[in-house]
């Protein structure tokens, strides 16, 4: 199973593939993150945020993307997904940063350049 996610103009950027593991993978085929919990880690062991009942939220708690069912935007047409590429080992995950109280604000950083910000 696989669940598209959007940045926050609605543009489709990467993707979540379910199986052993939850693995997020740039529209390229590129992995660069994967889920443990609620929380969103980079490949390179970097804590990058949160993913919360279908929202994608930054360190800070801003809105940094989202599904489908969580959009408040239309979202726009997926293109054609590229092949998977192989996944990196992971590197050893830093602790989680606190939580701290989500926002309804979006961030003005691009979704694409916070989870290619966890890859290797």
């Amino acid at each position: 199973m696989e669940e598209t996610l959007y940045d926050i103009q609605g543009n489709p950027i990467a993707y979540i593939a379910y199986g052993n593991e939850a693995v997020i993978y740039m529209w390229q085929g590129k992995p660069v993150a994967y889920l443990h919990g609620d929380c969103i880690y980079g490949f390179n062991g970097k804590h990058l945020g949160w993913y919360d009942r279908g929202i994608i939220r930054n360190t800070d708690g801003l809105i940094n993307g989202f599904n489908k069912k969580a959009s408040d935007v239309f979202v726009k047409f997926e293109p054609f997904k590229e092949f998977k590429q192989f996944i990196p080992f992971k590197s050893f995950r830093e602790i989680a940063y606190t939580k701290p109280f989500f926002s309804i604000r979006k961030s003005s950083d691009p979704l694409s350049q916070m989870l290619l910000s966890g890859a290797k």
